[in-house]
């Protein structure tokens, strides 16, 4: 399965960013104005690249920002660079340094690069591009977003330097064709009305492309679906708060795993979430757990990360102390907390997650998921590993 390729857009202040993007989505996608940052925080826009397939843009304000509130909107630009999986780098002006360490740090983030050198009136674009070529050995490319010249050689920088399809997907070597697998798919209070949530769309989809058999249940049917299977389910797929019950159901031949350590491969790194579960048997009432969702929902009694998780710890260890964040809130300094849990990230890009992993790993903090976590917390043995 593909993850939309991240495509950040980034330069200084008023040098045609969100030009370009209206020009590469033919779309008014971004607001455009001659006045200083009107791009405050960064703007994604969702769409199809014929020759990479799905990508999202994600136009960003100005590194040079220094407006009152410039540091601030720096800093979501730095959080924006950790997602791009590919950069356009944008330069207006021949102060060119600023650009240059822009680009040093995105490639450190494994990003590649397309430098583009905006022809606006009286900047001199060429005398820009030969200062880049003397820095840089990347190709560099002059376009007029306002008048949309050479915005197709862009399209085809894009294309031709998109990284390869590592064809990681969510079930990896786990089930192939014809295979039985069986969803447990509790509907509780967080399940959108009349959906179901994200990871469980993307595996159903995913089941099927692979031409497996896939039934489907909530938690209070596992016996009657499986009374009426004609053999035990190859695999069985749950919610993670769904483990206890559908161990103790399952079939003994049955490989049992949930949506959650399913996506700690698909999205992150299964060895470091792998480790990191040992240290939860190292917690006293006296540690500190960082939870960290990719969601922003408001609080439900039934809610996983900021209920069920913690509870199962103050179970566990007692009254230990619990911090939860959401969204794109991260903590820089990790260093008081004795073990992060991070959800699924349906969310997330995988490179946003791994600039998270890497994070902790710098900082010597332990890091798990989700399911992985819960599945220690109840000592449930799944099926954990898979390669795609």
């Amino acid at each position: 399965m593909i993850s939309r390729l991240h495509i950040g857009i980034f330069g200084k202040v008023n040098s045609g960013k969100s030009t370009l993007l209206n020009a590469l989505t033919s779309q008014e996608a971004a607001l455009v104005s001659s006045e200083k940052g009107t791009t405050t925080d960064p703007v994604y826009k969702a769409m199809e690249i014929s020759g990479i397939g799905p990508v999202v843009f994600i136009d960003t304000a100005g590194y040079d920002d220094d407006s009152n509130l410039g540091i601030l909107r720096i800093e979501k630009t730095k959080d924006a660079a950790k997602k791009a999986d590919m950069a356009i780098v944008m330069f207006s002006d021949t102060d060119i340094e600023k650009g240059i360490s822009w680009i040093a740090a995105l490639k450190e983030q494994n990003a590649k690069i397309i430098v583009v050198v905006n022809d606006m009136e009286n900047n001199n674009a060429a005398e820009i591009a030969s200062k880049l070529k003397l820095k840089l050995n990347e190709q560099i490319i002059i376009a007029n977003a306002l008048k949309k010249q050479n915005i197709e050689e862009v399209r085809e920088a894009l294309i031709k330097n998109a990284p390869s399809d590592e064809e990681i997907d969510i079930t990896g070597n786990l089930v192939s064709e014809n295979s039985l697998v069986m969803l447990v798919m509790p509907q509780d209070i967080q399940a959108p009305k009349g959906r179901l949530i994200l990871p469980q769309v993307q595996t159903i989809r995913e089941l099927l492309d692979k031409k497996c058999v896939v039934v489907s249940c909530g938690t209070d049917k596992i016996d009657e679906t499986l009374a009426v299977l004609s053999r035990a389910p190859d695999l069985i797929i749950c919610d993670s708060q769904a483990f206890k019950i559908a161990s103790g159901k399952k079939p003994k031949e049955s490989k049992l795993t949930s949506f959650s350590v399913l996506f700690a491969a698909y999205k992150g790194d299964m060895e470091t979430f792998l480790n990191g579960a040992k240290a939860i048997g190292n917690l006293t009432k006296d540690s500190h757990v960082l939870i960290a969702e990719a969601c922003t929902h408001a609080p439900l009694s039934e809610d996983i990360g900021r209920v069920k998780i913690p509870n199962l710890l103050k179970q566990k260890f007692g009254n230990l102390s619990v911090t939860i964040v959401s969204g794109m809130d991260f903590p820089k300094d990790l260093s008081k907390y004795n073990l992060i849990i991070h959800c699924g990230a349906c969310m997330f890009n995988r490179k946003y997650v791994l600039s998270r992993i890497e994070q902790a790993k710098r900082q010597s903090i332990p890091i798990t998921n989700y399911g992985i976590a819960i599945a220690h917390l109840q000592g449930v043995e799944v099926t954990q590993t898979h390669s795609s």
